[in-house]
């Protein structure tokens, strides 16, 4: 090369959006990013793609504006169907409109690629800079009850090998706190029965933190006496196991997990999360503090946890009760009055 000869620089010569997001794609992959999250990548690339291509908008990055990405959001709120082809969701559940916090899970994909891309030099502009979020409404979370948990935990038949593998899934999530792709990803070496704990290895955690988490000795004992029983038929390092030997999947045991709610009779929307979600209020409503929660449901940001407190109406009225200031500045006025006030 000449002394002022300069090399074509090709980072911006890429216009294609699909190859554009696989750039993008291999780079998180690269970083170690976990792959439910790779996974949501696809899914939502692959829905904004769908509204270009029924809008008849090239999958160019010189087609892309602002204005397309708003124009997906005013589709996502009005047009697109919920559940649209979903195995197991009938034609009630099929409504036209997402979700804020929906169209917003999917924009958060659009604003890691843009941003990624313009930090790699592949586009000039990051098209999502100025697009608002959908505000959403801050609804009170529902958990179940402990009755509602005794209603459910008393519907699998525990003398089949399916039915007590969920059982023993729930009492884990519930007992474990974890996240339902921790818990199914678990291998026997994970499981210490001697410690009666579970190590969330890096790897599967979403954070990409291994932690250990205690379990009572039931929980324990439940879990050893499932692998000893996986272990007569099957050869296989996973926990939680199918009736072919293969690792369940979340969306299977998402299923099964919906009869057992029909069949308890609870009406609520019961989903793997719902276990760790309501776990996380009952530590805290029996004494619980936020940082050991913190380090069980392995968050690295305490405000974050502050999401899964939300405490029953009952607890926190027992809270007040007790530690209510006022109690402290009458307590000298608290006895029955015995005097009728003078109306006069």
């Amino acid at each position: 090369m000449r002394k002022n000869e300069r090399k074509h620089d090709v980072r911006k010569t890429a216009t294609n959006l699909d190859d554009l997001f696989e750039t993008f794609f291999a780079i998180k992959k690269a970083e170690g990013r976990a792959p439910n999250t790779l996974k949501q990548y696809r899914d939502n690339y692959t829905y904004f793609t769908e509204y270009l291509d029924k809008c008849g908008i090239p999958r160019s990055i010189n087609e892309i504006t602002r204005d397309t990405i708003r124009g997906y959001i005013r589709f996502m709120q009005d047009e697109w169907i919920k559940y649209d082809g979903h195995k197991f969701k009938t034609e009630s559940y099929q409504t036209a409109g997402l979700s804020p916090s929906t169209i917003n899970t999917r924009l958060k994909t659009l604003r890691v690629l843009f941003r990624c891309l313009l930090e790699e030099g592949l586009i000039d502009e990051n098209l999502t800079v100025g697009v608002r979020n959908v505000p959403e409404r801050q609804e009170k979370i529902v958990i179940l009850t402990a009755e509602e948990l005794k209603r459910l935990l008393n519907v699998p038949n525990k003398k089949r090998f399916a039915d007590f593998r969920d059982y023993v899934l729930m009492n884990l999530l519930i007992d474990g706190m974890m996240r339902i792709s921790e818990a199914i990803n678990l291998k026997k070496d994970d499981f210490d029965y001697k410690n009666q704990t579970v190590t969330i290895r890096a790897a599967i955690a979403k954070n990409r933190k291994s932690r250990t988490i205690p379990l009572e000795h039931r929980t324990a004992r439940l879990i050893r006496e499932l692998i000893n029983e996986n272990e007569t038929d099957f050869d296989s390092e996973y926990i939680f196991l199918t009736n072919y030997g293969e690792r369940i999947s979340r969306d299977h045991f998402r299923k099964r997990l919906n009869e057992f709610a029909e069949r308890a009779g609870i009406k609520k929307n019961v989903h793997p999360h719902l276990f760790r979600h309501t776990a996380a209020t009952m530590f805290l409503e029996n004494g619980g503090d936020l940082r050991h929660l913190q380090m069980l449901l392995g968050h690295a940001d305490l405000r974050i946890v502050m999401r899964y407190t939300h405490l029953s109406t009952a607890a926190l009225k027992k809270q007040h009760d007790q530690y209510s200031p006022i109690k402290q500045v009458l307590s000298t006025h608290t006895l029955p009055r015995k005097a009728k006030r003078n109306k006069k």
